[in-house]
């Protein structure tokens, strides 16, 4: 049950990135991504990765793991751009 528990949990987190990203559209009145949308991304990610390593999850596993890299360097072109337009 707590595993079944961390699952869901991460699922939340990650599933509340889509919330968040359509709210800030929505108060944007254009598409926008915010960066919390991928922090959640990772938090979510990292926690489902968990779940998957602990269910023994191959495919789960490279699916979550996979992510990862997209997530950190999406934060990391937004620093470099914040940086360049200061």
């Amino acid at each position: 049950m707590f595993w079944l528990m961390i699952g869901f949990l991460g699922q939340a987190i990650f599933s509340l990135r889509f919330i968040v990203q359509w709210i800030t559209s929505e108060k944007e009145k254009k598409s926008v991504v915010p960066v919390v949308f991928w922090y959640l991304s990772i938090a979510g990610s990292l926690i489902l990765l968990i779940y998957a390593i602990e269910r023994k999850d191959p495919v789960f596993i490279v699916g979550q793991s996979a992510g990862f890299l997209i997530y950190f360097r999406n934060l990391v072109l937004i620093k470099n751009t914040k940086t360049e337009s200061k």
